[in-house]
């Protein structure tokens, strides 16, 4: 269960982050970017978006649909198996999704952003914590 809620956390922490840089897009205003190059380099790019729908979004629902199955299984809602394997599989994905625009940001962009590396990290701390869970 320890694992469980380390993992909503990360989650939440997710979530701040994306509803940070979905206001700063939605006000026309550069969120602070504090280590690497100009993050609105990245943010701007012709990557920023998956088919049509901007990666800030993106992240908040997996973030947020993270937040949910994570909770079910702290006050372990029924089908403990279910909701073990859909968060296995969700957090894998956001994962391999995270390794996917962080290469972008290497080798295409060749612009780092902190907001996209630290919701990169979250997402790689979460997949450590989900395959260590027992």
């Amino acid at each position: 269960m320890t694992a469980f809620a380390l993992l909503f956390t990360l989650a939440a922490i997710g979530v701040s982050e994306t509803v940070y840089l979905i206001k700063k897009r939605k006000m026309l205003e550069r969120p602070v970017c504090i280590v690497g190059d100009d993050c609105s380099k990245v943010l701007e790019s012709k990557y920023n978006k998956i088919l049509g729908i901007h990666n800030d979004i993106l992240g908040l629902v997996f973030y947020l649909t993270a937040s949910f199955i994570t909770a079910f299984l702290v006050i372990e809602v029924e089908s403990l198996r279910f909701w073990t394997l859909s968060a296995r599989l969700m957090i894998f994905s956001g994962a391999v999704f995270s390794l996917y625009l962080t290469y972008l940001q290497w080798r295409v962009i060749r612009a780092w952003c902190f907001w996209c590396l630290m919701s990169a990290v979250t997402v790689f701390l979460m997949l450590i914590v989900i395959l260590l869970a027992k």
